[in-house]
C-alpha cells in the first residue's frame, strides 16, 4: 500500500498548510518564519514504521518554534485508511511518553484518522484505579467528517481542502474506475484553475495520483489529457 508514503511526502512538503487546515490553533501558535525541523532520526530510534500488528501508520515528529519564542516537539499520527484500531489512544500515549522520556522534551500529539469507519474516533486513554488516575487526550481529526462540508472545501484555497475531497471521492468510488477517473481528472485540473504555486501543484499532484490510483492504462491516458488541458506544462 502506497498511501502511507504519500502522506509522509505531502507532510514533508506542505506541513504549514497541513496544520493550518486541520489544526488551526496549533498553526496560529507557531512562528514559521523561524523554520521547523523534522526529527525523523529521533523518531526512528523509538518507533518502527509499522506497529507490531503490521498495520500501516504514519508518524511524523517535528520541532517547531512558537510565537512566544519557545520550542515544542509536535508528534503527528496518521492512521491509514482501512484500519480500525481499538487500542489507538493507548498507542499514541505510549509513543508520546517514550519520546518525551527518551529526549526529555514536552511532546504534543495530534492525530488524523483516514479510515472509513464513521464510528471510530477514539482520542482518550485513561486509567483509574485505587486512587490512581491517568487521563491522556489529544486533538483528533476525522476525514470522513468533511463529507458534509463539500461546498466549504471547494471554496478553500488550502491544498489540504482538495486533498480531503480527493480522499472522500477515493472512498466513494472504490470499485468504480470510470467515476474515479472523472473525479481524479477534475481535481488535477482544478489545481491549475486555482492558480496554485508550482511547488504546491507538484506536492498535491503526487499525493492525489497515488491516493486515487487507477489501472496503468487509464492513468497513462489521464496524464495525456491533463497535459493537453494544461497547455503542455511539465507535471
Amino acid at each position: 500500500m502506497k498511501q502511507d508514503s504519500s502522506w509522509r511526502k505531502i507532510l514533508d512538503k506542505l506541513l504549514p498548510q497541513f496544520l493550518a487546515f486541520f489544526f488551526k490553533e496549533i498553526y496560529q501558535a507557531i512562528d514559521f518564519k523561524k523554520g521547523f525541523e523534522f526529527l525523523d532520526k529521533e523518531l526512528q530510534k523509538i518507533l518502527p514504521r509499522e506497529d507490531d500488528t503490521g498495520k500501516r501508520v504514519v508518524d511524523k515528529l517535528v520541532k517547531v518554534f512558537l510565537q512566544d519564542g519557545s520550542e515544542k516537539w509536535l508528534l503527528i499520527h496518521i492512521e491509514i485508511q482501512g484500519y480500525r484500531e481499538v487500542d489507538f489512544p493507548r498507542r499514541v500515549y505510549h509513543c508520546n511518553y517514550r519520546i518525551s522520556d527518551r529526549f526529555g522534551e514536552e511532546v504534543i500529539s495530534v492525530a488524523l484518522l483516514t479510515d472509513d469507519d464513521p464510528k471510530f474516533r477514539e482520542n482518550i486513554y485513561k486509567i483509574s484505579r485505587w486512587g490512581f488516575r491517568l487521563h491522556f487526550e489529544f486533538p483528533l481529526v476525522k476525514l470522513l467528517d468533511y463529507r458534509h462540508k463539500w461546498k466549504e472545501l471547494e471554496r478553500d484555497s488550502n491544498p489540504f481542502a482538495m486533498a480531503t475531497m480527493a480522499f472522500l471521492k477515493t472512498v466513494e468510488t472504490q470499485g468504480h474506475d470510470r467515476e474515479r477517473y472523472q473525479w481524479k481528472k477534475h481535481f488535477l485540473l482544478e489545481m491549475y484553475r486555482k492558480g496554485m504555486s508550482r511547488e504546491m501543484i507538484a506536492a498535491l499532484y503526487e499525493f492525489i495520483d497515488v491516493l486515487m490510483a487507477l489501472p496503468k492504462a487509464k492513468d497513462d491516458r489521464l496524464l495525456e489529457e491533463i497535459k493537453q488541458n494544461t497547455l503542455g506544462l511539465e507535471l
